[in-house]
């Protein structure tokens, strides 16, 4: 009996055994990333452009509550999907903002093929989803104007990118409850879960004029809410700036994915220093001199020509550039 005894502990030991190692295998094997890869957007970048300093930075990331996203979207949260999906990214590379708007105030009279060939006859050194914004100067300097808050929208978008695309939507559906946001001729508002605005015509963007104190509070009475959002500037967009992602730059909001160039954005703020999206365009690296080959004259704005389009007017070249 004694030795049928120690058989049947001898057994239970060994059942345990495996039962135990059995158990460990799947952890292992989930924890192996040979075994499962992540999709293309978490993967970060390929292991040549890691460097020396590792894949990741270690650099605490910054946190910004609700109500602090809120205001800090709350001057682009209306503009049309396509041109708030290149101002995010393009704010993560903060420090090239300040050039490339100088740079596009002074080829302001550039458009469509001719600027097009401009930035690449001159080899622009910036990020493709800063060169995206090139076209549109009042943009570019707005964000330059005040470099502290592109700064920190950078940083939410790498840090906290699915919290600044809620923020937007909670911007937007209060513009849309007190009834200033709507569909009109430029526009195409589509209301549900989420809100997209997309241009009517792809290859026109508008950049909307409005003052967040107003659009995002209930409206005093009387107040005419069809007029305070302002679409009387544009900026033709063909298919010359497809390289730098237009025409194929959107959100999954559900999701909070961000599509530039039919590819999801991967940047965040743990591999902000190595990762590389997917651009069909030459990257050019910054030159010895810090500056760019110049091929074309260099015109400024003239103020009340800055003046007119932050009012939303059309702008009307006031330059004669042909000599």
């Amino acid at each position: 009996m004694k030795i049928v005894s120690a058989i049947k502990r001898t057994a239970s030991s060994c059942i345990a055994t495996i039962l135990a190692v059995s158990l460990l295998i799947p952890v292992a094997y989930a924890q192996d990333p040979q075994q499962a890869p992540p999709p293309p957007d978490q993967q970060g970048p390929p292991s040549d452009q890691q460097g020396q300093q590792g894949q990741y930075d270690q650099t605490p990331p910054p946190t910004y509550p609700p109500q602090q996203l809120d205001g800090m979207v709350s001057r682009i949260a209306l503009y049309p999907d396509p041109l708030l999906a290149q101002i995010l990214t393009a704010s993560t590379f903060g420090d090239q903002i300040p050039d490339a708007a100088r740079w596009s105030d002074e080829h302001h009279y550039l458009n469509g093929q001719q600027l097009s060939d401009a930035i690449n006859s001159d080899q622009l050194p910036w990020d493709p989803s800063v060169l995206a914004l090139l076209p549109f100067p009042s943009v570019l300097d707005m964000m330059a104007s005040d470099i502290n808050w592109t700064n920190d929208l950078g940083n939410a978008v790498l840090a906290q990118r699915s919290d600044v695309m809620d923020a937007v939507q909670r911007e937007r559906h209060r513009a849309y409850q007190y009834g200033y946001l709507r569909s009109n001729p430029q526009i195409v508002v589509n209301n549900g879960p989420y809100i997209d605005i997309e241009p009517v015509n792809p290859g026109f963007i508008v950049v909307p004029t409005y003052n967040p104190v107003v659009v995002f509070a209930p409206p005093r009475p009387g107040f005419f809410v069809g007029g305070a959002i302002g679409f009387g500037f544009g900026v033709g967009i063909g298919g010359f700036f497809r390289p730098w992602g237009w025409g194929s730059s959107h959100f999954v909001w559900g999701s909070h994915v961000v599509i530039v160039n039919n590819r999801p954005w991967g940047r965040t703020w743990a591999n902000r220093r190595v990762y590389v999206h997917p651009y069909d365009v030459h990257r050019y690296a910054a030159p010895a001199n810090a500056r760019y080959v110049e091929h074309h004259e260099a015109i400024p704005r003239s103020q009340h020509e800055r003046e007119e389009v932050r009012a939303g007017h059309a702008h009307v070249e006031e330059h004669d550039h042909h000599h």
